[in-house]
This record gives C-alpha cells, structure tokens and sequence, in this order.
C-alpha cells in the first residue's frame, strides 16, 4: 500500500505522501491518497465516490451531495458539513477531529471503526443506519436523530446529549458512562446501553413518566 502505516492494527495514510487535491469533485470517482486541504466545496456532487487513504484539514462542504460515497482508512480535521447529503454513505477506519455537521442527512449510513473526537453535531439525522464501534469523544449532540438505528459498540464519552432520540433504536454493547444524557425519545430502546448510577438517577423521573408511573412521597 502507498505510503502508510500501521498503528494500534489500523491503517492510516501519512500525509507527507498524500497528492494535494485540485480542481472540482466529480460524481462516482476514486479519490486516492488525497490532500485536501483549506478547500471549500460549494453544492458539490460527490456522490458514489470513493475517499481511499485521504486526509482532509480545513475542508467545508456547503450544501451539495456526497450520497453513497465512501470513506476508507481517511481522516477529517476541522472541516464542515453544513447542509450536505451524506445518507447512505459507508465510513470505515475513520478519524474525525474538530469537525462539525450541521443540518446533515446521513440516514442508511454504515460506520465501522469511526471515532468523532471533539466534533460538534446539530441536528444530524442517523435514521436507520448501522454504527458499529463508533466512539463519540468529548462531542456535542444536539438533536441527533438515532432512530430505527443499528448501534453495536457504541460509546460517548465525555460527550453531551441534547435532544437524542433513540425511537426504535438497536442497542448492544453502548455505553452511555460519562456522557450527559439529554435524551427525548426511545427510552425504551435503552436496553442493552450502560450507564452510571449517577446518570440512572438524572434519567429516573423520564423513565418513571415514559412507564406511566407516578411517583408522589
């Protein structure tokens, strides 16, 4: 493989060794061991491309589609998704470092291996999607859409929850320790998360109201 290394078990590409990007993106296109950087990508077409061994700094996605691309062994520092259309995409072996995604469609997504570290999501739709070994660290979730999704190994810590809602959601293995839980839909699908006993109390009168028990002393 060109310029890479293996660390922890994974792949990542060394920057170095990356071809700095020009030009526009193109629909159904192979974007191999790519440098993006400070660009920003105005209502671009990206779908069913394929992001193999790339890096991207400083990038903003305004608007536009990157519908069933693909994400492979790549990674995102500081860049923007404000209004884009990431639904059905597939991420795998993925970094994404003080990003932030806003209004993003990204329902019927696969994620596999995908850390989001430090990033800030509002009002992210992952309906129906499956993520698996994902890690939320030290994010912002405000209104993030989970429901009807798949989430097997999933963890948040150090992050905030605001306005979740898990509705029909598929747990196992999620841990929910460390995070602040701000959640407002589908308690009932909470089954197979883990919590800490500080979070159980906080959650306790939702819970009690979501199961229609009233509690009076």
């Amino acid at each position: 493989m060109r310029g890479v290394t293996v660390v922890a078990g994974r792949v990542s590409a060394m920057a170095a060794d990356l071809v700095p990007f020009q030009g526009a993106l193109e629909p159904d296109e192979l974007y191999d061991g790519m440098a993006f950087d400070g660009i920003t990508f105005e209502q671009a077409d990206a779908a069913l491309g394929h992001f193999l061994e790339c890096s991207f700094s400083g990038v903003a996605f305004e608007g536009g589609s990157l519908r069933k691309a693909r994400f492979t062994d790549t990674g995102l520092r500081e860049v923007r998704f404000v209004a884009c259309d990431l639904a059905e995409t597939g991420w795998q072996d993925v970094t994404l470092a003080g990003c932030a995604l806003a209004g993003v469609q990204a329902f019927s997504c696969s994620m596999r291996r995908v850390t989001f570290r430090d990033a800030k999501l509002d009002s992210v739709n992952f309906r129906g999607s499956t993520l698996t070994e994902v890690r939320f660290e030290n994010c912002v979730l405000r209104d993030a859409e989970f429901g009807g999704a798949t989430l097997r190994q999933v963890s948040f810590a150090g992050s905030t929850l605001a306005g979740a809602d898990f509705t029909k959601a598929a747990c196992a293995q999620v841990d929910l320790r460390g995070a602040e839980l701000g959640i407002t839909g589908g308690y009932e699908s909470l089954r197979g998360t883990t919590i800490d006993s500080v979070q159980l109390v906080a959650l306790a009168p939702l819970l009690a109201r979501h199961l229609g028990i009233t509690v009076k002393d």
